[in-house]
């Protein structure tokens, strides 16, 4: 037999079993607390929403970590990124030795995998 209102969900009915057993004035305060959290987190969400596009509109550089959504992740690399755009006559990669590479001396003979 249904009586056309709707059944607490699981949530709520945990919510209750945990704070049932306490006064009335602790449960009060840890749903204020709760709710202030919330709004909180809402607040500092929105401020720095706010700062990242008074930094773009206004045309400064905007630091990586300061950019909304960035700055935090396992991809952030932070004060650990590369330096930016190095000149592409320095080479780099897997196989560039620099320092550590062979050094051939002309009595030797001709290098490995040339024709003499």
């Amino acid at each position: 037999m249904s009586t056309g209102l709707p059944q607490a969900s699981a949530k709520s009915q945990i919510f209750e079993a945990l704070l049932g057993f306490l006064p009335d004035w602790v449960q009060i305060t840890v749903i204020a607390l709760i709710v202030l959290a919330v709004v909180a987190s809402w607040a500092v969400k929105i401020k720095r929403k706010i700062a990242y596009r008074r930094a773009v509109r206004g045309g400064q550089p905007v630091h990586a970590a300061a950019r909304y959504g960035q700055g935090r992740g396992a991809d952030y690399l932070g004060e650990y990124a590369p330096p930016p755009a190095q000149s592409a006559a320095q080479p780099s990669g897997a196989d560039f030795l620099g320092a550590y590479a062979p050094q051939r001396s002309g009595t030797d003979g001709p290098a490995p995998g040339t024709s003499a």
